[in-house]
Parts: structure tokens; sequence; C-alpha cells
């Protein structure tokens, strides 16, 4: 069959030369259901007035307006001490793991078993650092006697 008249009224629409009843012409013709193969690519350009028209639904401004209504969630708000909580409550329990580790270790001095034998490590401890702070002080002392009484040479600018 010969669809001249058909191509014809198309290039008239491209140009924007055709009718009112050219246009309803051509969308009668694309309303069939046996349209060429090569005029099919027009096809739905002409027919979308006889598609179904897709509207919202009744109750779609209520939904709208009660999420407009809705009160969003604040966003958390994340510092940098808070991101890194968890690293420290790591590095708090590996302190104390190493501390009762140490504690473990050492040895037990029962010494407070019997409060004289305490008073006596500690009037002990005590005596032995008077001594090495007395040796100390002495040695400090003849330093500063040493430096004291050697002759120095005055520099040559005084001269």
């Amino acid at each position: 069959m010969d669809y001249k008249y058909i191509e014809q009224l198309l290039e008239r629409y491209w140009q924007g030369e055709t009718t009112l009843q050219e246009e309803a012409i051509l969308r009668a013709f694309f309303s069939q259901e046996n349209v060429p193969a090569e005029l099919q690519k027009y096809k739905e350009l002409f027919t979308y007035e006889f598609q179904k028209e897709e509207s919202l639904s009744g109750d779609f401004d209520a939904r709208i307006l009660e999420m407009v209504g809705e009160e969003k969630p604040k966003a958390k708000v994340v510092t940098l001490t808070s991101r890194l909580m968890p690293l420290f409550r790591a590095a708090a329990i590996v302190a104390i793991v190493l501390t009762l580790g140490n504690a473990a270790q050492a040895p037990w001095d029962r010494g407070w078993d019997d409060p004289k034998d305490a008073y006596a490590k500690y009037h002990q401890q005590k005596v032995d650092t008077v001594n090495v702070l007395g040796t100390i002080q002495a040695e400090n002392m003849l330093d500063s006697m040493k430096t004291a009484t050697t002759p120095t040479e005055a520099p040559a600018y005084y001269e």
C-alpha cells in the first residue's frame, strides 16, 4: 500500500504547516493497529493523547503535607573526642592489663605482718638515704672549696 499522502502530511507537520484537520488525520492513521514499519517510529508521537494519563492519587496532597509537617531527626554531631573514644577505651584496658601484669610479677614483701620489722626496715631505709645524701653533700662541698682555692688566670681583655 502507498502511504505518500501520510508522508507528505508528516513533512508539512515537521515544518509546522499542517491544519488541525490534517493533524487529526495523522492521529487517526497512527492510532490504527497496522502501521507500516518505516512509520512505526512516529506512532507514539501521535497516540500520546489516547494513552492513559497518569495522575496523582487522591491522598497525595495529604501525604505530602504530612511529610512536610514531620520533624526530621537532628543529625548527630560527631566530635573528634567521640570518634576517638573507642581508642581511648582500648588504651585504658591495655594500661590496666599491663599494670596488673607488673603487679603480679613483683615479689610481695610481707614486712607489714610484724610492725617491729616494718619499722626497722623503714628506719634502715631512712638512715641509708641520709648517708647517701650526706656523702653527696660532702663531695659537693669539697668540689666547691677546690674551685674557690684554685687560682685562675684573668682573661686577656682585663689587662
